[in-house]
């Protein structure tokens, strides 16, 4: 697998990430300080979101996170010792790193999202397809759409109750509208 996401993309990212959060580590800071100084090695770096089940990965936690400060994950080892990794990224520079990034708001971030890469190794089975994810957001919409017509149903008793036309013909046309909006 190629790199997707160029050098350049992922040593900006790597300067924006260090000037804007402080890290649980100062040896995470000393690694990400690293890969920008060794374009071999950053080729072979993808960020993800989630770094579970890759053979070689890191993550990284800032100080505002609750994620784990650091971890080194490789094949069935992991260690909490950054200084194995920093040797590791050393001796084996062709090979695959994953890097996870635990700070806050990191999935609204348009920075992280531009290196941000998908797992490949994540297993197929544990994903949300798309088949289910359209499942999902239609099982949302008609969850709405109940409650939205029940609470407006209870405020058209409620103005019938209390002799109210005004607001008994203004729900009634906001349920008109719910209706066709529906049959689109």
């Amino acid at each position: 697998m190629e790199a997707m996401i160029p050098v350049a993309a992922k040593k900006d990212f790597i300067r924006w990430f260090l000037k804007r959060y402080r890290l649980k580590r100062r040896e995470c800071v000393w690694i990400l300080n690293y890969l920008l100084s060794h374009e071999k090695i950053l080729r072979n770096v993808h960020f993800t979101d989630d770094a579970h089940f890759c053979p070689r990965a890191m993550v990284i936690s800032t100080t505002d996170s609750n994620g784990v400060p650091f971890r080194f994950y490789k094949g069935s080892l992991m260690t909490t010792d950054a200084e194995k990794s920093f040797h590791d990224l050393r001796l084996h520079p062709d090979e695959k790193m994953f890097i996870q990034l635990n700070f806050l708001k990191s999935n609204s971030s348009p920075n992280y999202a531009s290196v941000l890469e998908e797992n490949p190794y994540f297993p197929m089975d544990q994903q949300v397809s798309e088949r289910d994810r359209k499942i999902a957001q239609q099982l949302l919409n008609e969850s709405v759409s109940t409650m939205t017509k029940e609470t407006l149903m209870r405020h058209v008793d409620e103005a019938l109750d209390a002799n109210d036309e005004e607001q008994f013909l203004a729900l009634s046309a906001m349920m008109n509208e719910l209706k066709v909006f529906e049959e689109r």
